[in-house]
């Protein structure tokens, strides 16, 4: 395992983060003891940055990690989120933020968090963002219940905007480093590198488009973006390899990105994704996936309040 500083945290993090939030059956239905072999398989080889959110299952996913960890919280980084807890419910208001945490530490069986979240900004009002859920983030890293803080959100713009704003410790960033997306290095890469906040990217898959597995019904990207998956996988199939170990590889292998985020809980995909630290791109293939995506690349959609997607 190779591991980079996240940042002005100072902390080792593993390339390769446990995304958690298959734990909480948001593709399908997953297997509970299935997903805490899973966890321990990736604790065993190396993995020691896990990621997870009350949103993830309703609170199933906290709930499943923390069984997971039981007897092991010392052996990781272990981030959660606050503000996001269903598909359109939000609550940045500053009691709700000192209450979620406190839910999470219930379900993660834990005392303290390494790092919390507001989840998904762009979804609420700028001005409840910094005037009331940023003081509560606060509250919670003088109480001891986390260590350090960030942001997370789709829009990259937006994430660089509230960050030169609150100077956090963490900023996430999902679905824009991928072969399909590389809006990351816009903003955030510099700006990271300027503040000195650690660079998360989580996604690598854009949500299964760079994999072999069928799309949710509920993936939000554009036709012409979904129909190139077919086009990946023969192109990849030609060279004898995995998609999603291309994608995977691809976006581990950005210097300036801390962890790399990807959603796992079953044994078996655990161990596809560890076994990718080892793999290399073969020669030319990735020149023929960019000239492959070049008519669909950064076709990005937007989620959140109109004034932070300008």
């Amino acid at each position: 395992m190779e591991y980079r500083r996240l940042g002005k945290t100072e902390e080792q993090v593993s390339i390769l983060g446990f995304g958690a939030s298959p734990m909480g059956d948001v593709f399908e239905v997953s297997d509970e003891q299935d997903g805490i072999r899973g966890v321990h398989y990736a604790l065993d080889h190396g993995v020691n940055f896990f990621d997870v959110a009350p949103f993830y299952g309703l609170t199933l996913a906290e709930t499943r990690l923390g069984k997971a960890l039981e007897g092991k919280r010392d052996q990781i980084f272990l981030a959660t989120k606050c503000g996001r807890y269903g598909l359109q419910d939000f609550d940045f208001s500053y009691d709700r933020i000192l209450k979620s945490i406190d839910e999470s530490l219930l379900r993660l069986k834990t005392d303290r968090v390494d790092l919390i979240q507001l989840h998904d900004i762009e979804f609420v009002e700028k001005s409840q963002v910094l005037n009331e859920a940023i003081p509560a983030i606060h509250k919670i890293i003088e109480s001891g219940k986390a260590r350090f803080w960030g942001i997370t959100g789709l829009s990259v713009r937006y994430l660089a905007e509230i960050a030169r704003q609150t100077n956090p410790d963490t900023v996430l960033s999902w679905a824009h480093y991928n072969l399909l997306e590389d809006e990351i290095n816009t903003e955030l890469v510099p700006l990271s590198k300027k503040m000195g906040f650690g660079l998360m990217n989580a996604a690598p898959l854009l949500q299964r488009i760079l994999s072999d597995q069928p799309l949710p019904a509920w993936h939000r990207s554009p036709q012409p973006v979904k129909d190139t998956q077919p086009k990946l996988l023969a192109l990849c199939n030609s060279y004898g390899v995995k998609l999603s170990d291309v994608a995977l590889r691809f976006a581990m292998d950005h210097p300036d990105i801390a962890t790399t985020i990807i959603g796992m809980c079953d044994l078996a995909t655990v161990t596809q994704n560890i076994s990718v630290l080892d793999f290399r791109i073969p020669s030319g293939l990735l020149e023929e996936i960019e000239i492959l995506v070049a008519p669909v690349k950064n076709q990005m959609w937007f989620e959140g309040r109109e004034e932070n997607n300008l």
